[in-house]
């Protein structure tokens, strides 16, 4: 599971909300048609523009990769804010040289033509407006690498948060007791000793449930007439191990078929009916369970009787163990709060359980 989160947290350049080159190339290509146009309209003179933007768009380039790839990782990233507008402002004037003395030999000794006088020298006014463009340029491309940032490791997150979700799930789903099992095991051995007719019917039951458990409970959701099957393989058994003196009556209606239910979810309070009432009771017992299909929900119940008194006159507690834990666990993380309702109570010497889920 680790070696999946790592592999997830490292995400590769080309996965997720990551710039490629293809995308530089648009932005700045887009950036400069933009540019040229756009003054080459107000001079009424694109030549000129042509020139002064291509001048500017290397400086622009420059000081947006310089910003985004080393003045933030450097000092942003280790909340050295104040050494970052230092450096900031080093940069732009600097810049502010390149730019007056490039455009002052190779285009026009007019470095400012859209200001309000003709600027031949290094002014307040032009210096504040250039660095004040460049920084409106830096602040923009800071500001997309930022916003993709943000949202590449938000959806890391996300990932990390549904695989976490999804491994303690199918960890949960592991969480069937194994006594169970062992207690099958024993009753398969006492009747082989015994060479009852009975073993190879209680072997078919037990392989045919692992077979299921093992193999068809991977998927979020499963079929629940499997899921059904599964159960009544599960009390066959249990018929076997207890004889006679289980008296197991099922009700199943509405439509069952076409629906969905988190796989082995039902089978932990079958299993605690069992645990907590039949292996706790002297005598003969009676377990209900109906399963009642009525639109998108289905109403299951179950009912097993109350432990009876020991000889020191102390009932047996019902504690829930752990496969009600797990249950309620995986109610919260498999469905949304409108989506079931589960209660568990006593009544009339018994226990209930009442569960409503969706299908």
């Amino acid at each position: 599971m680790l070696q999946k989160i790592r592999r997830l947290i490292n995400i590769t350049p080309g996965n997720n909300y990551s710039i490629t080159l293809k995308h530089h190339i648009i932005f700045w290509l887009v950036y400069f048609l933009f540019t040229t146009f756009r003054w080459g309209s107000y001079f009424n003179d694109y030549i000129y523009s042509f020139k002064t933007t291509a001048l500017g768009f290397v400086i622009h380039m420059t000081l947006s990769y310089f910003n985004i790839y080393y003045l933030m990782p450097k000092f942003i990233h280790r909340r050295k804010y104040l050494l970052y507008i230092i450096s900031v402002i080093i940069s732009l004037f600097l810049m502010l040289l390149a730019k007056f003395y490039l455009t002052y030999f190779m285009v026009s000794h007019n470095v400012w033509p859209e200001g309000p006088e003709v600027t031949n020298n290094l002014t307040l006014n032009y210096a504040i407006e250039m660095m004040l463009g460049e920084l409106y340029v830096m602040a923009f491309v800071a500001a997309i690498k930022v916003t993709l940032d943000w949202l590449r490791e938000h959806k890391k997150l996300i990932d990390v948060e549904k695989l976490q979700l999804e491994t303690e799930l199918r960890f949960l789903r592991t969480q069937i007791s194994p006594h169970f099992f062992f207690n099958t095991l024993n009753n398969i051995y006492a009747l082989s000793v015994e060479k009852s007719d009975k073993t190879p019917k209680t072997i078919l039951k037990l392989s045919e449930l692992m077979r299921y458990l093992l193999h068809e409970t991977n998927q979020k959701r499963q079929s629940l007439s499997k899921e059904i099957i599964c159960l009544q393989n599960y009390l066959d058994l249990e018929r076997i191990r207890y004889g006679d003196l289980l008296k197991i009556n099922i009700n199943i209606s509405g439509e069952i078929e076409d629906k969905q239910i988190a796989p082995m979810l039902l089978l932990a309070f079958i299993e605690n009916s069992f645990k907590h009432g039949a292996n706790k009771n002297i005598g003969e017992i009676e377990i209900n369970i109906d399963f009642n299909v009525i639109d998108d929900f289905l109403y299951f119940k179950i009912s097993n009787p109350i432990p009876t008194k020991m000889d020191n006159n102390e009932i047996i507690s019902y504690p829930g163990g752990i496969g009600i834990g797990n249950v309620k666990k995986r109610l919260e993380l498999g469905y949304k709060a409108e989506e079931y309702n589960l209660t568990i109570g006593e009544n009339n010497s018994q226990y209930i359980v009442d569960l409503k889920i969706k299908v």
